[in-house]
């Protein structure tokens, strides 16, 4: 049952310390949100810091006023710090999909203040009957796993601490403790499709077993620590299929290609490509062919799937670092070390170069592939261009604009960092003056 000290449990399994956190609670005026205001005040004398934020969407009129009387009322009676947005003709309501306007609307204006008042959580007032609510839609479009998971009780830095409690024990709270609240009698019509299940579908799934609703509840459990367990196994398949590339994910496509339709699907979706069919395209495309979702392009090569966000992608790559202006060896020996040059966080392999510095015509330079770039790699006889090293070593299409290279004052390829070195330049056995360029890895420190 929802009681003051279930509900400070809850806040517990849901933040560590609850009361070093501060929080801003959206109150609408209903039932469900004055119980959570009336909650959460009763733990201020234990440090619990809060604002309230309220939405006044002029939709019910009179009836919309009486709700921000009624949460603004409540704020100033208990020194609460209250913050009210009034829906504008600027705001221009849609004929359609009214529902989604709205809820953009709030959570926009929710994500502002949270963020001017620095507060750590965002709090709503869902309950278990939203929950199963929720289900059901989700049920209804093949929504897998995370859809039927429903709602989270904690993510994206918002907080639904009533998760585990039903609306009758919301009612019953409210009654026992003479708390205000609000109805909303738009609720009680078919309109959308959320309040027909919930006026018509979910009272006959109530009575086909008194325990319905307290069932529901721990399958709605088991199901979030199953999609916890599987989104932990997902992740550690993903990794050992990722060449590492801060700048681009890039991915086997023989790995991932070996894996069940599930796991092609659980992992291309976080990256924005959720419909089967799409997924079905990008492992029967030609070498460079190219997807694309709000936020990533997919580059399909030969052997891999090469992800980048669109907007670094959109980002020019010119960008030029000096690493050294002139010859000073005091003891005929330097060594620079590039994870002290800002800027250069792409390198994530450790290598060690020695060049005969006598050779260097300085300032040397930290630059961009360019077109006509060509060097002698080490270990190869006669010279290559850049561009077919690095179709030769299979470095990803869009990992290629962001390697470094070393080149001198004439513009000389040095080497490219950190898979080879220019062997005209590198350290012999006579070398008077030597220069030792090396990275070292984050994971090998």
């Amino acid at each position: 049952m929802l009681s003051l000290s279930a509900f400070r449990k809850q806040m517990e399994q849901l933040v560590q310390f609850p009361e070093k956190n501060t929080y801003l609670l959206a109150v609408s005026g209903g039932a469900d949100s004055m119980v959570m205001a009336y909650l959460f005040n009763e733990l201020k004398p234990s440090g619990c810091i809060f604002q309230v934020a309220h939405v006044n969407y002029k939709l019910r009129g009179e009836d919309s006023e009486q709700d921000r009387q009624l949460a603004e009322k409540f704020c100033t009676e208990n020194g609460i710090p209250f913050h009210l947005y009034e829906v504008s003709g600027r705001d221009r309501k849609p004929d359609h999909s009214v529902q989604l306007w709205a809820r953009e609307l709030r959570y926009s204006f929710f994500r502002k203040i949270r963020e001017e008042e620095n507060l750590s959580f965002l709090v709503t007032a869902h309950h278990l009957n939203d929950q199963l609510e929720t289900f059901i839609i989700n049920l209804s479009k093949a929504a897998g796993i995370n859809g039927l998971s429903g709602i989270p009780a904690n993510g994206n830095h918002i907080l639904r601490p009533l998760l585990p409690f039903s609306k009758e024990e919301i009612y019953t709270f409210a009654k026992e403790h003479q708390i205000g609240y609000r109805e909303d009698l738009s609720n009680k019509k078919n309109d959308y499709l959320r309040n027909k299940i919930r006026n018509e579908v979910v009272p006959k799934l109530m009575e086909t077993n008194d325990h319905f609703l307290n069932n529901f509840g721990k399958s709605a459990s088991y199901l979030n620590q199953a999609r916890h367990f599987i989104q932990q196994q997902i992740g550690e398949i993903e990794n050992r299929m990722t060449l590492f590339n801060p700048s681009c994910k890039i991915l086997s496509k023989e790995q991932l290609g070996r894996e069940s339709d599930f796991v092609k699907f659980e992992i291309l979706r976080k990256y924005g490509f959720d419909q089967e069919q799409e997924i079905h395209k990008i492992f029967n495309a030609g070498n460079g062919s190219s997807f694309y979702s709000n936020e990533y392009r997919l580059l399909v090569e030969q052997e891999h799937l090469t992800l980048i966000r669109r907007q670094e992608e959109a980002q020019t790559t010119d960008e030029e670092i000096m690493l050294m202006e002139n010859f000073d060896f005091p003891e005929n020996r330097m060594a620079v070390n590039l994870e002290n040059i800002t800027g250069i966080e792409e390198i994530n392999k450790s290598f060690s170069w020695d060049f005969d510095a006598g050779k260097l015509r300085f300032p040397l330079r930290l630059r961009k592939s360019e077109n006509s770039d060509e060097f002698y790699p080490a270990g190869f006889s006669g010279k290559k261009k850049v561009s077919k090293f690095f179709r030769d070593e299979k470095i990803a299409i869009l990992a290629r604009p962001k390697i470094w290279v070393l080149s001198d004052a004439e513009n000389s390829v040095l080497g490219i960092l950190p898979y080879r070195q220019d062997r005209r330049y590198m350290r012999e056995e006579n070398t008077v003056n030597i220069l030792t360029i090396f990275n070292k890895s984050k994971d090998e420190v």
